[in-house]
């Protein structure tokens, strides 16, 4: 009785477990009756039922099985199934907040920020020169790649005529040949990236004021992403207009060079800025022309 009743009860939970994916609690009820053998707190052991077709041995007069009440365990199992009510704390009262000042009425305007990247020609310059130098690391490390499948097809066709220590250092070496190749392709990747990291935020910052002046100048106190708007007239977009003076401010930024560590560079405190690269490609003041005269 106790085996009968454990299929019952673990058959219980797992109709608990599968109602809790989605089914209803009355096929989980279901499912938990036919498991336990459709009775009701009591079962008769399949060794005293008489088999199909056979009569039962004649023997003394036996009184029939008295149904026993549902066990306490059954009910407790019932009782599993409805999460119990945990006690919370008073919710506090909050005070009336005073009356303020009313909202401005919005102003909208729409933008789209991957339109003014395609358009800045600053973002084309960085795309432009950090694309050369991806596609370089690209060619260089098919390069290598293809120099390590012709050593070991050297190797390989050459095993048989070393000794097993000739083949071990061999192999020794492809192998400080491939991590350290590894190793000088992630640094120069990472490089690529932060160089990139530089210009985006180059770019990311004046956009930024950019977008605060042109929506002053047109009266605007709200900027949605067009991406995000179902709705909006032509009147609204501010795209083009920030995309030309971002050109006009910001027509190039810095890209560090392809030697240089932009963490080395930060590092040092001397991270260049646009503002010096144009102070630095000024043109030199012309003579003055007393000296001129002078030279005559």
């Amino acid at each position: 009785m106790t085996m009968l009743r454990s299929r019952g009860v673990s058959a219980l939970v797992a109709a608990v477990v599968m109602s809790c994916a989605g089914l209803p609690s009355t096929a989980a009820l279901a499912q938990g009756a036919a498991a336990s053998g459709g009775n009701a707190g009591w079962f008769v052991p399949k060794s005293a039922q008489p088999a199909a077709g056979t009569a039962a041995p004649r023997g003394p007069a036996r009184t029939a099985p008295v149904p026993l009440p549902a066990a306490p365990a059954d009910s407790d199992d019932a009782q599993s199934q409805t999460p119990p009510v945990l006690p919370m704390p008073p919710v506090p009262a909050s005070p009336d907040i005073p009356r303020g000042v009313a909202p401005p009425v919005p102003v909208i305007g729409v933008i789209s920020v991957p339109d003014v990247m395609r358009l800045s020609s600053a973002a084309q310059q960085a795309e432009r020169v950090l694309g050369a130098r991806r596609d370089e690391l690209a060619r260089d490390a098919q390069k290598e790649q293809g120099g390590w499948r012709d050593e070991q097809q050297k190797l390989q066709a050459q095993a048989k005529n070393m000794a097993s220590d000739q083949i071990q250092l061999r192999e020794r070496r492809l192998q400080e040949r491939v991590i350290a190749a590894q190793r000088d392709f992630r640094n120069r990747n990472r490089i690529i990236q932060e160089a990139a990291q530089v210009s985006l935020n180059q770019i990311e910052r004046e956009l930024v004021q950019i977008l605060r002046q042109v929506a002053g100048s047109r009266g605007m106190n709200l900027v949605l992403h067009r991406e995000q708007v179902a709705l909006s007239q032509d009147g609204l977009d501010i795209t083009q207009q920030v995309a030309d003076q971002l050109n006009k401010v910001l027509p190039t930024v810095f890209i560090p060079a392809a030697n240089v560590d932009p963490e080395e560079l930060a590092k040092s405190g001397t991270m260049p800025t646009t503002a010096d690269a144009g102070r630095q490609a000024a043109p030199a003041p012309t003579p003055a022309p007393v000296a001129a005269t002078a030279r005559h």
